[in-house]
């Protein structure tokens, strides 16, 4: 949060003041603040308005303990909540509102009754259009992503297709309980049949790359990465938390992916060798523009920040891929974790918005995500020798990357929590 002036509170009461940071620490879980930076910002939101909290965050819970102020710093705690949660998804949009309501609560522009009330009012669904704008940039992302990875055109334009198929059941997943436990091993299943017929009785393709390519957004890099930055700032039961439910959601499309490659061996379905040739290398360049606005509105960003939000995603490609051209891959993916987290405090420093907007979406492309991916993938098929070798190259690139980050805070200090 921004600096300011605190808050008169003399003549608000106190539960109004808690549920002011109840609302506040809610809805940065709910939209995908890692809990270092959601204790922080929440601890100084409410310190500015009169109140000592202990906050504790992990991805399904939040226990905050509060004491007021005027009673002296010797006073224990009055009232201690804890608030049961879902894992959060990135929210750009409304992350920005959020942190906008804070900073006028704390500098006097709005009172804390109305912004209590403007916090509780963001719970609203998504509208159509931002559904549509998600499955359309999962579409998006998932084209640039397949011809990142060399793809021909009928393996990215079938990526494509099903990308937006998963898009649709991700959406599905938020309207229906019983789906949404089973939402990754459903849309494996469906990358992997739609993949297998469209070669089999369209076109031959690579059915492989194909499927990594759709399941891409689905894939929990970020995930991962939360986690390893949350244990390297000693934030342990988040940061395990966070390591297994990555594990979970990854071994979940795994599971889906070869039920469907089981099941085509055991009833002889032969997939055709793919012949297309993969598309020009310049290609590439065009590819990686859509993907990364792609990724703007997957990541529900308001339309005044796609612009800054495809920049930063290629950014981070275009420093990753030529550091790691000329030092390896780590050292590449060190690099961009570095200029991205120098350059997102930078903005949250000089725009007083959410550095977030810029890092999140910048290490998009450098999150391990795929290695991940084909390192169970190699574990589920018995192949030990290649499964450990990605292994080891998913832990040295996680350890890159949370590097990176670290080392980017170091260079310029954040000034603002998220």
């Amino acid at each position: 949060m921004s600096g300011g002036e605190a808050v008169a509170v003399t003549a608000t009461a106190l539960n109004t003041r808690i549920t002011f940071v109840l609302e506040l620490a809610r809805r940065l879980h709910q939209y995908g603040t890692a809990a270092p930076r959601l204790e922080d910002a929440v601890a100084s939101a409410a310190f500015r308005i009169g109140l000592r909290a202990e906050v504790w965050s992990s991805p399904t819970a939040i226990i905050l303990s509060f004491a007021d102020q005027a009673q002296g710093d010797d006073s224990i705690a009055q009232v201690t909540q804890v608030i049961r949660l879902p894992p959060g998804d990135v929210n750009l949009a409304r992350l920005c509102e959020v942190d906008a309501v804070a900073d006028g609560v704390i500098d006097g522009s709005i009172s804390i009754e109305e912004g209590a009330r403007e916090l509780r009012r963001m719970s609203k669904p998504l509208t159509r259009m931002q559904k549509l704008g998600m499955v359309f940039g999962f579409a998006l992302s998932v084209l640039g992503f397949a011809v990142l990875l060399h793809a021909s055109l009928a393996d990215a334009l079938t990526a494509s297709v099903l990308g937006a198929m998963i898009g649709a059941v991700v959406l599905g997943a938020s309207r229906f309980p019983r789906l949404a436990l089973a939402s990754e091993a459903v849309a494996a299943i469906l990358a992997a049949t739609g993949a297998s017929l469209v070669s089999a009785w369209i076109v031959p393709i690579r059915v492989n790359l194909v499927v990594l390519s759709a399941l891409i957004v689905l894939v929990p890099g970020m995930m991962l990465t939360a986690a390893v930055r949350e244990l390297s700032a000693q934030h342990l039961a988040s940061g395990v938390s966070r390591l297994f439910g990555g594990l979970a959601s990854m071994l979940k499309l795994i599971f889906g992916v070869m039920v469907v490659f089981t099941a085509t061996k055991a009833f002889g379905f032969k997939l055709p060798l793919p012949v297309a040739p993969p598309l020009p290398g310049w290609v590439q360049w065009p590819a990686l523009v859509l993907g990364t606005f792609g990724f703007a509105l997957v990541f529900l960003a308001a339309r005044r920040d796609w612009l800054l939000v495809a920049l930063s995603a290629m950014l981070g490609y275009v420093v990753a891929r030529e550091a790691g051209l000329q030092f390896g891959p780590g050292f590449g993916v060190f690099a961009g974790g570095l200029v991205l987290g120098a350059l997102g405090n930078l903005y949250a420093r000089f725009a007083h918005r959410p550095g977030a907007i810029v890092r999140e979406p910048g290490i998009i492309l450098l999150v391990p995500g795929s290695v991940g991916y084909q390192t169970l993938a190699y574990l589920a098929q018995r192949n030990v020798h290649s499964g450990t070798e990605t292994a080891i190259l998913l832990v040295t690139l996680l350890i890159a990357l949370v590097a990176g980050l670290l080392f980017g805070d170091l260079l310029v200090a954040p000034r603002r929590s998220l």
